[in-house]
């Protein structure tokens, strides 16, 4: 493992954003929902495609907060752009648990 220096690390803008849109995005090669994400005001909502089809099912997503990486270049995604990375865990069983707060927080509260 590479370590990193703490200015490294305060260049990550990780913030927390409520997602208020999800649906199935067919054209990505491996199985993802398009989402859309409230990152609070001075950011706002961003798109993201997110690889957590195994755990989760769009309804259910609607309205839960997650932790997303912001100050990523946009990337191109199929059809998509993709402009922020939600973050999560891989399961031995390669499933992705999504990394969220506890409890509940600003849209926009920066992991420090």
């Amino acid at each position: 493992m590479d370590s990193i220096t703490w200015d490294d690390f305060e260049r990550v803008e990780l913030r927390v954003g409520t997602i208020v849109a999800a649906e199935p995005f067919p054209e990505a090669r491996r199985p993802a929902y398009r989402l859309q994400v409230d990152f609070g005001t001075d950011i706002g909502v961003r798109k993201s495609s997110a690889q957590i089809t195994d755990l989760y099912d769009c309804d259910a997503l609607v309205g839960k907060q997650v932790v997303g990486v912001v100050n990523f270049p946009p990337k191109q995604i199929g059809p998509m752009r993709s402009e922020c990375l939600i973050t999560g865990f891989y399961r031995d069983d390669g499933a992705v648990v999504l990394a969220v707060p506890d409890q509940p927080v600003a849209n926009g509260a920066k992991l420090g």
